[in-house]
């Protein structure tokens, strides 16, 4: 049972580094929490909090991957090499998706309940 609650500690702090240094991780948030907002605003359904999270999740474990596969390439090889531009690129590129992905499923979640609230008729 401690070897559990050391493996937790161990993960809540790497939690704990991607929100207090990394810029991106942070902006992720900081969106999660306007989405959430949002949400709460218009009452969605269940279903759409499913779906919210676990579009955020996956968000979220991508930029935590992204952030870990940087730090590890540049331990592994400091100074500029062409392989390892390529897999910081494919993993920003993994975030990239994860986050357009993200909008659109936001975009079919909340414009229709903007337009509504905002007057437009459908």
């Amino acid at each position: 049972m401690i070897k559990f609650f050391s493996s937790v500690r161990f993960a809540l702090k790497g939690i704990s580094h991607l929100v207090r240094s990394e810029r991106n991780f942070q902006i992720h948030i900081v969106v999660l929490s306007f989405v959430c907002g949002l949400g709460i605003f218009f009452a969605i359904e269940p279903m759409e909090w499913i779906v919210i999270l676990l579009i955020s999740a996956l968000v979220l474990l991508a930029e935590g991957l992204n952030t870990a596969f940087e730090k590890l390439c540049d331990h592994l090889h400091p100074e500029i090499h062409y392989n390892i531009r390529k897999i910081k690129d494919i993993a920003a590129g993994a975030v990239l998706l994860t986050s357009f992905f993200s909008l659109v499923i936001g975009a079919i979640i909340f414009l229709p309940k903007i337009l509504a609230f905002v007057g437009y008729k459908f």
